[in-house]
């Protein structure tokens, strides 16, 4: 093959690549070196990178756990860099399992040569890279405490949070902000813990709010509480009947023991959370109450009065008032009798006055004497008055008068 003569220039291209390994002018820089971020957060891995002069960017890309991260195939990942400088990536809604080392890895060109021109690809990789740590937000305790106790909550993560190291946490009771809490740091205390404290717990980063932990369930055992005592049938209490109580109590653990006394009594009177008593008698009168107990404590409730009123008081007494009934009917009916013998007579005198009349005889028209009784008896019941009513007489003696010729 012959070579052209002056004027020509023969030029021979040479490709090879290089990987450079720290060398001078090569470098990537994160910043920072190590990430902590909340799960489900946004996180920006802030990155640049030199290379020397005369050099052109060809192609960029990261790296983690020996994989090239694909901003193309995923929607949480966006690269913000360029090929000049500026390497950034964001990566949203972060899961734990993004926790891994990200090292960024660029290629260059340069061409090299004049007349037997060569052009050289190196590479280079930031390594070590960029430590992103993902954590969530954890509400830890003891589940299950006894009343009284002192209870602290701690809000835990797995690193030190990079753009919050020293966070404010916020506590939830049921979904609800707490208000006023006795907090310190990442600490809840509550001291001591009652048994409006039971519900579910949660912590959250203030500024963070929408990214709380999961919810933990806070159980307060405590003895039982409001101890009451119901009777039934309510009302008056009539000897002979019968009366049933029943012990209302506030407890967890729940009551697992009712006992029943009865005021100046000594020995217990019955056990259950009902206490019946059939064919109730006087001697059964007095001030009852019941004690419930726990695995916690126990409690008693406030005495409840009995009284049973005597039965036979209330037989005497409908005696004493049907006699009473039957007495003033007798005396009634001897009144009337009295009042109808004297109408009788009364009507008898006017006949025979009515016969005769002055040297004349009288004309008139016969009246029809009208004789009404009326007798009202009212009972209504032991101590109400007896009334007996008698209407009587009304007499209708129309005379025409007489007129001697």
């Amino acid at each position: 093959m012959a070579l052209r003569t002056a004027g020509s220039m023969l030029m021979v291209f040479i490709w090879s690549e290089t990987v450079v390994l720290g060398q001078n002018g090569w470098r990537v820089t994160y910043n920072p070196q190590s990430i902590c971020a909340l799960k489900r957060s946004t996180v920006d891995l802030s990155c640049s990178y030199t290379y020397p002069r005369g050099h052109t960017v060809t192609g960029t890309s990261w790296f983690y756990r020996w994989s090239v991260v694909k901003p193309q195939n995923d929607d949480r990942v966006e690269y913000y860099g360029d090929r000049v400088n500026d390497c950034t990536l964001r990566i949203t809604d972060l899961r734990e399992s993004d926790s891994a080392e990200y090292c960024f890895t660029f290629r260059t060109q340069i061409i090299q040569g004049y007349v037997f021109q060569s052009v050289r690809s190196e590479s280079y990789s930031g390594s070590p890279g960029v430590r992103l740590s993902v954590t969530g937000l954890e509400a830890k305790f003891l589940t299950i405490v006894t009343e009284g106790e002192p209870v602290t909550l701690t809000c835990s993560t797995t690193c030190t949070l990079t753009d919050n190291p020293n966070p404010t946490y916020i506590w939830k009771k049921n979904r609800q902000r707490l208000t006023n809490p006795k907090t310190k740091s990442n600490y809840l205390y509550l001291d001591p813990v009652s048994s409006e404290d039971t519900g579910r717990y949660s912590c959250a980063v203030n500024g963070h709010e929408n990214l709380p932990s999961a919810e933990e369930t806070l159980t307060v055992r405590y003895g039982p509480k409001r101890v009451s005592v119901s009777v039934s049938p309510s009302g008056k209490i009539v000897e002979g009947s019968s009366v049933t109580l029943t012990c209302s109590s506030d407890a967890n653990p729940p009551v697992v023991k009712y006992t029943w006394y009865k005021k100046n009594v000594t020995s217990p009177k019955a056990s259950g959370q009902s206490y019946s008593i059939t064919n109730i008698s006087s001697e059964d009168s007095g001030e009852y109450y019941c004690e419930a107990e726990n695995t916690i404590g126990a409690q008693i409730s406030t005495p409840q009065l009995i009284i049973v009123a005597e039965k036979q008081a209330s037989v005497k007494n409908a005696s004493i008032g049907i006699i009473v009934v039957v007495l003033v009917l007798i005396l009634c009916l001897s009144v009337l009798m009295w009042f109808r013998k004297k109408a009788s007579k009364s009507t008898s005198d006017t006949r025979d006055r009515r016969d005769t009349v002055d040297n004349g005889q009288v004309s008139g028209k016969k009246g029809n004497p009208s004789i009404t009784h009326t007798m009202n008896i009212d009972n209504s019941g032991i101590g109400s008055n007896l009334i007996c009513t008698i209407h009587y007489c009304t007499f209708i003696c129309p005379l025409s008068s007489h007129k001697s010729k």
